[in-house]
C-alpha cells in the first residue's frame, strides 16, 4: 500500500505543479495590446457586401496631421500593410463604375483638401510600392472637423438609402469620406 501511495504521488505532483504554474502565468500575463491593431468594418449595402481592412492607430498625443501623417504625400490611410477594402458587387463611385473586388484606399490628406484614392494595388506594406498609373478612382473631398476626439483611426461603411451606402473615415479631430452606389447587376 505504501508502495502505491508513493507511485500516485509521483505520478500526480507534476500534474499539480504545472496547473500551479499555469495558473500563476495567466495572472501575471504581460500581453502588450497591439498599439495599431489590425481591425476591420463592414456592412451589407442592398445585397453588397462591404469589408474594409486595416491598421487602426491611435492619436496617443501626437500630432497627426502634417506630423505623423504628412500632407500631400500618398497615405496608406491606416498602419503597417496597405488598408483594402471588397465589394461582393460592382459599385458606383462619383459616376465610375467598380467592379466587384478587392481594392486598396490610400488618401493624400490636405490641410483643406484630401484626395481618396480606390487602387488595383491593395497588398502591400503601407504606400511603399504605390503606383499612381493603378488608380482607378480619385476624388477631392472636404476634410470636416469635429469636437469630438476619435482616438482609433476608424472607418465605417454605412447604408444610406435603398442600394446606396457611405464609407467615412475618422480620425483625431478630422473626417472624410464618399458616397457610393449599387450597379443593380
Amino acid at each position: 500500500m505504501k508502495n502505491l501511495t508513493l507511485f500516485l504521488f509521483l505520478a500526480f505532483a507534476p500534474l499539480v505543479s504545472f496547473g500551479q504554474h499555469e495558473h500563476h502565468q495567466a495572472k501575471n500575463d504581460t500581453t502588450v495590446k497591439a498599439k495599431s491593431p489590425r481591425t476591420a468594418a463592414m456592412a451589407m449595402v442592398g445585397g453588397n457586401h462591404v469589408h474594409i481592412e486595416y491598421g487602426a492607430p491611435s492619436v496617443r498625443g501626437r500630432n497627426i496631421w502634417n506630423g505623423l501623417v504628412a500632407y500631400n504625400q500618398v497615405w496608406a490611410t491606416g498602419a503597417h500593410k496597405a488598408t483594402w477594402i471588397e465589394i461582393s458587387n460592382d459599385v458606383s463611385i462619383n459616376g465610375t463604375m467598380l467592379p466587384k473586388g478587392k481594392y486598396g484606399i490610400f488618401t493624400i490628406p490636405g490641410k483643406s483638401e484630401w484626395t481618396l484614392i480606390i487602387s488595383k494595388d491593395w497588398d502591400m506594406h503601407l504606400a511603399d510600392d504605390y503606383n499612381e498609373a493603378n488608380d482607378l478612382i480619385r476624388l477631392k473631398v472636404k476634410p470636416k472637423k469635429s469636437k469630438d476626439l476619435v482616438e482609433e483611426l476608424q472607418y465605417q461603411v454605412k447604408e444610406t438609402g435603398k442600394d446606396q451606402g457611405r464609407i467615412e473615415i475618422s480620425w483625431e479631430y478630422l473626417s472624410v469620406g464618399f458616397d457610393f452606389k449599387n450597379s443593380g447587376k
